[in-house]
Order: structure tokens, then C-alpha cells, then sequence
């Protein structure tokens, strides 16, 4: 959030838009295959560094298009990425040792755009398969036999001309060893870091994690008994009873054995007759929030007693860093805001609680220097905010850090201060749109490592140029369907619909760009929730729990007779 005039500018840093031709390439990732038709039993894998855990080792790809990435996966740590480029068709390839006269199966997972996987050299008939984009992991199956001579052949992936790019993992070239040997034999995978809890309901809850090299597969325990197991890095336990707290752990198998349990994480069901989270708050299942300026840069000065009641959340902004690592202070601009004092601020917070509203208090902003990076300044962080809401009586804080977020240390953070401060703190976030873009984020894992005690996430959605939306197309800011089309990110990335929020500014002069009319946030809402008044994007499904909006700021709205909270907070309020 900005403290200087007119606008509310993001972090400086420098970014291309994201052009037409880009495409989202979604999670997932490989398996080993077995044999397709009869398999003897010395058959082995002959293809070497097959789930590109040693990076592009025993590949080559032409002209620099591929790559390993971390995420998505299907199995370990590692899966290739190959970009097609002009009249490149990423083609990534590796020599094996096969022996003459043999029988081979050839088989891979792929995703993304266009993907061929194929054999080239077989002395026999060369073969290959394919498949169209495709947002989930595919796999791709063929088998061919060596010639009399043949003692290696070509094994080969690519994608096509002008698409996008392709995800592969876990190849497999299975049959006779031809001399090569195969890859070393596997040993007990290391346990899982990073279990979080997703979204719940009165029966389910839904738990993440990150991927382990070497993993095939891995084991979900509740309570220390195990009750599921998962190829992928997520499952959903069900069966649960309602309002019910539950431990979670998980272990990595593959042929080797089992791993030693991850840290284990609490979960808590819903209550009956609710899906998704609940924090407990006194915040409206549909709520309006609004940032409250202590300074003036050209907006209307106002006191808190000043801020209509269309609010429900009113963000005070900001805190101050300290010298101390990751602490806060608050101090009111008594001159800025034409005498205000700390006593009558202080009344104010009441006065507007007594009216049912939530006043919080905003942790950073464009200009906010506050870094939350180690235990230290976890703890640090949570004490002084904590001290914050037993001075001034804030209900609970919001976390606008625009100038980088570390997600393991900012989840330590809140989860101490909701420890303290108890379920009825409320906290907020309002990140930018390229912090929500994916989960690998680490606004987005934040948001969701807190999942059970987070009220509502209102990102912002100016100052921000083109973005992807959850259909992989590229829409621009100052649009219903940029609204709806990044909304989907969330909803379908693991938060509640109760904890989206659209974040918008409250004028054109409160942001550098990205303004939308009133009528423009009443569409999106609408279409979110009950499908009805989108644009050209229209979601799979319906979010009728979606919270609500956000504006920035009630300054600039009041500069302007207070005209979006007028039209944003009824429809709000009368959402189903």
C-alpha cells in the first residue's frame, strides 16, 4: 500500500508481461512404467537419469530448450521442462544400450503442451506415441524390437511448433540389458518436508506436501495410524468427525521401504453444516474491507469514527518496523491527520467494534521494511503485534508485505499469534497478483499453511499489468475477467471461497492503474458466486461463499463521496 501521493505503486521491480502465447503448465508428475506384454525377469530400465534427478545428465536438448524443475513432479524431486521455440520442437534425447534381437517396452508421463516420446535406430521399425496438450499427467506407451545389430537406439521427446511448453518424468526403456547397466537401486527415501493443511469440511481434510527424491509413493497417517496413501504430493483424509482437531504425519516409500515420519501438523474439520474454513471471527460471511490511511498523501483525512459502516474490516495502515528484526511498532500521525490523538483512536476502535466491526492493524505496505526471516524475528514479529492488540484492542493483523515474504517463517509467526491472541483473531493478506499466480509462491503457501485460522485473502488486483488466469489465457487488469479468471487461481488452489477476497482501488487516484468502476467488482462477484454477469471467462463452477471485496483505500473513497463503498458494500452484504 502506498504512502505517497495520488497512487499506491507495487514494489519496483521489473517485469514483462505475459504475452498471448504463454500457457500455464499445471502440477503434476511421472511414474515408473512396468513392460507392455511379456516381461522377463532380467528385464531392466536401460534408460539412465530417467526421472531427470540428476538434472539434463545422459539428455541433450536442442538449442538450450529444456530444463529440470523442481515443480511439477510426478515422482522425486526433479521432471524435465522443454520449451518449443520458433522451429525448434524441443527435442531432448538419450543413447542406450539395448541388445540385438529383443523386445523392448517405451513408455513415459507427460503434460503440458503437444508431447512425443519415440525410439529412433532400432534396426526394426522405429515407433513413437504422442499426446495433445493436457492439463493432468498422461501417459505415453510404445514397444519396439531391436535388429539383429542393433546394439543402441535413440530415445527421444519433443513437443510441437508454436505450442507450449512440454512436462515429462520417469522414463522408461524397459527390456534386456544391452551392457549399459540401469541406474542405481533405490534407497529409503528421506521424509517429507512442507505437510500443510488444505481445505476442510465436517468430514475431510485436505493435506500437501513437498515432493521427496526417490519417492514412489507415500503414506498418510491420522493420529499415528495410517489411513491413506498417495502417488502425489496431496490427499484428502475423510471420514472425520465435525469440529474435530486431528494430527497429521507422512512417510515417503518406494522399493527400499518406508521413510521416518514428517513433522506432524493439526487439522480441525469444520463445523456440521459448514464446508471450508472458519476462523471463528466475528467478520460477516460476506464483508467489506477497507484500508484507513495514518497519513495523508491527498486523500480525504479521516478518523476511524469517519469510516462508514458499509466496512467491516477496517485495515489500519501501517505498523512501523523497529530496529528489531521482524518487530512492529504503531505510531498514530497525530499532526498528519489534523490532531487525532492515541486516546480518541483508541475509543474509536471500540466504538466501531461495539458497531461489529474489525479494526486490524496492516504490516508493511509499498514502503514497509519488515522482514520476518528466521525463529528470532518469527518470534519477535508475533510478540510485538500481539502487544499491538492489547494496546490499541485490533482484532488482528493484516500481512501486506510487498518487498518479499518467507513462508516458513511468517506461518511460525501467525501460528504464534493466533496461539496468544486466541480463534477470534483475524487475519487478512493482500498480496499481488504475481504473488498468487501458483503455490509454489510463498504468499500463496503462507495462505495456505495457516488455512485453518486465515480469514480472508484480498489481493490486489492493479498495478499490475497482464496475468494468467486458471484457464491459462492471458487477461489484462481493468476487467471482469481479470477479476474472475485470478480469483479461480485461489478458489481452485486450495483456499475456501470464504477467504477471497477483490481487492480493487476505491478511485483512479488510488492506484497507478487497474481501476475499475463499482459496477465492474458487482459483475465479478456475481459471476463467481452464482455464474451470472461474466465476461468471456466463466468458472467450471460456482463460489457462492466468496467473502467479498477490499478497496484501497477509505481515504480515497471518501475523496470521492464514499461512491464504491456505496455500490460495492450492498452488493456485497446481499450476496447469497
Amino acid at each position: 500500500m502506498e504512502r505517497s501521493p495520488g497512487t499506491r505503486h507495487r514494489r519496483g521491480h521489473t517485469r514483462p508481461l505475459l504475452g498471448a502465447g504463454m500457457a500455464v503448465v499445471a502440477a503434476g508428475a511421472l511414474t515408473a512404467t512396468g513392460l507392455v506384454g511379456t516381461a522377463q525377469a532380467a528385464d531392466v530400465n536401460v534408460a539412465k537419469n530417467a526421472g531427470f534427478e540428476s538434472g539434463l545428465a545422459n539428455w541433450t536438448c536442442s538449442g538450450g530448450s529444456g530444463t529440470t524443475v523442481s515443480s511439477p513432479v510426478h515422482g522425486g524431486a526433479a521432471a524435465l521442462k522443454a520449451t518449443p521455440a520458433g522451429q525448434d520442437n524441443a527435442r531432448c534425447t538419450q543413447t542406450v544400450a539395448v541388445k540385438p534381437n529383443s523386445t523392448y517396452a517405451l513408455s513415459g508421463w507427460v503434460q503440458g503442451g503437444y508431447a512425443y516420446i519415440g525410439v529412433t535406430g532400432t534396426g526394426t521399425t522405429d515407433v513413437s506415441t504422442w499426446s495433445p496438450d493436457s492439463s493432468s499427467w498422461t501417459k505415453l506407451s510404445t514397444g519396439f524390437t531391436t535388429g539383429p545389430s542393433t546394439t543402441s537406439v535413440t530415445v527421444y521427446l519433443h513437443g510441437w511448433y508454436g505450442q507450449a511448453a512440454y512436462l515429462a518424468d520417469d522414463i522408461s526403456v524397459t527390456g534386456p540389458d544391452g551392457g549399459g547397466g540401469t541406474d542405481p537401486a533405490p534407497t529409503v527415501p528421506a521424509a517429507p518436508a512442507g505437510l500443510t493443511v488444505g481445505t476442510t469440511t465436517s468430514s475431510s481434510i485436505a493435506l500437501s506436501w513437498n515432493a521427496v527424491s526417490g519417492a514412489t509413493g507415500y503414506s498418510v497417517y491420522r493420529d499415528g495410524t495410517k489411513v491413506t496413501t498417495s502417488t502425489g504430493t496431496s490427499a484428502t483424509v475423510t471420514g472425520l468427525a465435525a469440529d474435530t482437531a486431528y494430527q497429521f504425519a507422512v512417510t515417503a516409500t518406494n522399493a527400499a521401504g518406508e521413510s521416518v515420519k514428517s513433522s506432524t501438523v493439526s487439522g480441525r474439520t469444520a463445523t456440521s453444516g459448514g464446508g471450508g474454513t472458519d476462523p471463528g471471527t466475528s467478520v460477516p460471511k460476506h464483508a467489506v474491507t477497507g484500508y484507513w490511511q495514518n497519513f495523508n498523501n491527498g486523500a480525504t483525512v479521516q478518523k476511524l469514527s469517519d469510516v462508514p459502516a458499509n466496512y467491516d474490516i477496517i485495515a489500519v495502515s501501517f505498523a512501523d518496523a523497529t530496529t528489531t528484526p521482524g518487530a512492529v511498532t504503531f505510531n498514530l500521525d497525530t499532526a498528519g491527520l489534523n490532531g487525532y490523538t492515541v486516546d480518541r483512536f483508541k475509543a474509536d476502535i471500540k466504538a466501531k467494534q461495539a458497531a461489529g466491526k474489525n479494526v486490524i492493524i496492516s504490516v508493511g505496505g509499498e514502503k514497509g521494511s519488515v522482514s520476518v526471516n528466521s525463529d528470532a524475528s518469527a518470534t519477535n514479529f508475533a510478540d510485538s503485534v500481539y502487544a499491538l492488540i492489547q494496546e490499541y484492542g485490533f482484532n488482528g493483523v493484516d500481512i501486506d508485505l510487498e518487498n518479499g515474504l518467507n513462508s516458513t517463517y511468517m506461518t511460525k509467526a501467525l501460528r504464534s499469534l493466533s496461539q496468544k491472541a486466541g480463534s477470534g483473531l483475524v487475519i487478512t493478506m493482500a498480496p499481488q497478483t504475481i504473488d498468487m499466480q501458483s503455490t509454489s509462491g510463498e504468499y500463496f503457501k503462507t495462505a495456505l499453511a495457516v488455512k485453518d485460522i486465515l480469514t480472508v485473502v484480498n489481493m490486489q488486483y492493479y498495478n499490475s499489468g497482464s496475468m494468467l488466469g486458471c484457464d491459462g489465457k492471458v487477461y489484462s487488469q481493468g476487467s471482469v475477467d481479470f477479476l474472475t479468471a485470478l480469483a479461480c487461481i485461489q478458489l481452485e488452489g486450495g483456499l475456501a471461497p470464504s477467504q477471497v477476497g477483490l481487492g480493487v482501488p476505491a478511485s483512479t487516484s488510488g492506484a497507478g492503474s487497474g481501476y475499475v468502476s463499482p459496477s465492474i467488482v458487482n459483475a465479478a462477484l456475481d459471476c463467481l458466486a452464482s455464474g451470472t454477469n461474466c465476461g468471456t471467462f466463466k468458472p467450471a463452477k460456482t463460489y457462492p461463499g466468496i467473502r467479498g471485496a477490499m478497496t484501497w483505500s477509505t481515504n480515497w473513497d471518501a475523496k470521492s463521496g464514499n461512491a464504491w463503498s456505496n455500490a460495492v458494500a450492498p452488493h456485497v452484504h446481499g450476496l447469497p
